[in-house]
């Protein structure tokens, strides 16, 4: 990578790559919209709790960088922006969708697995079986001079290894917490819970709809 992102640099970009498909009556974003969005306590790791101020200064950011624009077809008083990241001939890569999909939930989630990876990328891109999101992450990583994401060595205890972006620079691989414990149907649950939250997720989106309708802050 030529250019190292920061960590909300990856967070803004993620929430513009996720709304855009799973909110686009209200896409593109404005920096509140943005800020929300990055701020959100599902589907989200690390949540955190940017200002408004933090993500203008990384819209503006990422403006330089070519991979955000304001958005030119948008009437208003409030400045909206897209990302530039990909899926349009002006974008910065030129990823497929499931590509796109997968990077998302990485710059999102932080590592995954590609069960994970499925489970949490419906909403984006729907991939039939795990086998699909495993191609997408080869293609990803398979030359390292322009790899993606990478694999991680994977936990004691867990069946599938962790993938991660390589947006930031490469990844610092620290001792891996011992979850020898767990049982074998860990994966399962962890796909349950992905589930939920991303059932909260649409729900939450229902709901924001809702309230810009009546104009309840």
């Amino acid at each position: 990578m030529k250019t190292e992102l920061s960590f909300a640099q990856t967070r803004v970009l993620g929430v513009c790559l996720e709304k855009e498909k799973t909110t686009p009556d209200q896409y593109p974003l404005s920096v509140n919209g943005i800020t929300t969005a990055c701020n959100q306590k599902s589907n989200r790791e690390p949540v955190v709790s940017f200002s408004e101020i933090e993500v203008q200064n990384t819209v503006d950011e990422l403006i330089e960088l070519r991979l955000i624009a304001q958005a030119t077809d948008i009437t208003g008083r409030v400045a909206k922006y897209r990302h530039r990241f990909s899926g349009s001939q002006f974008a910065a890569f030129s990823f497929n969708p499931q590509q796109t999909a997968i990077i998302a939930i990485l710059f999102l989630r932080g590592p995954q697995t590609p069960g994970e990876l499925r489970t949490r990328t419906q909403r984006l891109y729907p991939f039939k079986d795990v086998n699909a999101v495993e191609s997408a992450l080869d293609e990803l990583a398979s030359d390292e001079n322009t790899a993606y994401v990478v694999k991680l060595p994977r936990e004691a205890g867990k069946r599938e290894s962790r993938y991660a972006h390589l947006f930031s620079g490469e990844v610092e691989i620290s001792s891996q917490p011992n979850v020898s414990h767990l049982s074998s149907d860990g994966n399962a649950k962890d796909e349950r819970i992905a589930e939920l939250e991303a059932r909260v997720d649409q729900l939450s989106a229902e709901l924001q709809k809702i309230k810009d309708a009546l104009d309840i802050e």
